[in-house]
């Protein structure tokens, strides 16, 4: 392979990345913990948007439950986030050659 030719396929897959980064900033994504009790809407740069609590949970008047089950909430966001990128990342570089040993 040529250094014209390896170079014109980093500046594709430079200007594919860029492109994802913005489409994942674009995307939103819920988390919820609690069977639903607590949900989050997370942007795909993992900015939290909102942050919902049922109104059942503040009656409980447990302040280590509540805690926890937003804790819960935005890491099933974040999961969700990472998930969603890694596909992004993997459609991009389908049919790219990589070099040996390089994943995604």
């Amino acid at each position: 392979m040529n250094i014209a030719k390896m170079m014109q396929q980093a500046k594709k897959m430079q200007q594919n990345m860029e492109k994802m980064q913005q489409e994942l900033a674009g995307m939103e994504v819920s988390g919820e913990s609690g069977g639903g009790m607590v949900k989050v809407v997370m942007t795909g740069d993992r900015s939290v948007r909102k942050i919902e609590i049922d109104a059942g949970l503040w009656d409980e008047q447990d302040k280590g439950l509540i805690e926890d089950l937003v804790a819960a909430a935005v890491n099933h966001a974040l999961q969700k986030v990472e998930e969603a990128s890694k596909e992004k990342q993997q459609s991009l570089m389908a049919g790219m050659p990589l070099p040996p040993g390089f994943s995604l």
